[in-house]
């Protein structure tokens, strides 16, 4: 069988049907990870992902991070958005001001029926039981990151430079794609939805880079 059709319309709105038929993750909530290398278009995809589930809302993991805590922000995430969440409570954050450099006013993240988290760690050890589907960005890092640098300019060179020194010890550790159910690929025209490694460890298929298009139900 074919992967989804590259269209963006029909590939996302098919993806966003599965969504809704998923049982619940996180008490109400289906809580959707969509994790990548830094400039994959996390951000652009989750979008128009939330748009076509009905405004689903998306939690961007550049507010729960910082300058001083890259990727070490599990226990603020669990504590101020998961748990809340959880329990069917409206979760409150303080997003990070990456400018000023300090957490902003609180804001309020409702227990909604489908939450997208966006950002890279999102598919983490941490996080995964609290997933109903963790969707990965399919762009080699070295393409990805060069997409950053390009988008951010040479005023954030420096930070770039730590930036990928971090990822690259976070990955090490903590890797996403091994665990990801779908792999979500950029084409020419819209995106491409194909079935991940965690699927196809489950159904006995092997799974390698070069593989083609596949199933994902």
């Amino acid at each position: 069988m074919s992967a989804l059709p590259h269209r963006r319309g029909p590939a996302i709105h098919d993806l966003a049907s599965r969504i809704l038929r998923l049982p619940p993750s996180c008490g109400p909530v289906r809580l959707i990870g969509v994790d990548g290398h830094a400039g994959s278009g996390k951000s652009t995809f989750a979008g128009r992902l939330g748009r076509a589930l009905g405004g689903a809302p998306v939690l961007r993991l550049d507010d729960i991070a910082s300058h001083e805590e890259l990727f070490d922000w599990t226990g603020r995430l669990l504590e101020q958005v998961i748990g809340p969440l959880g329990r069917g409570e409206a979760a409150r954050y303080r997003p990070y001001d990456w400018r000023a450099r300090r957490f902003g006013p609180p804001r309020e993240l409702p227990p909604a029926p489908v939450v997208l988290v966006e950002g890279v760690g999102a598919g983490r050890r941490a996080l995964r039981p609290h997933l109903a589907l963790l969707l990965w960005m399919d762009l080699p890092r070295e393409q990805a990151w060069e997409r950053g640098r390009t988008r951010d300019g040479e005023e954030q060179r420096e930070f770039w430079e730590g930036w990928v020194r971090a990822e690259r010890r976070h990955f090490a550790g903590d890797p996403s794609r091994p665990y990801a159910d779908l792999l979500v690929r950029q084409c020419r025209e819209g995106y491409e939805v194909l079935q991940g490694p965690k699927g196809a460890a489950e159904t006995g298929r092997s799974f390698t880079e070069g593989d083609g298009p596949s199933s994902v139900w």
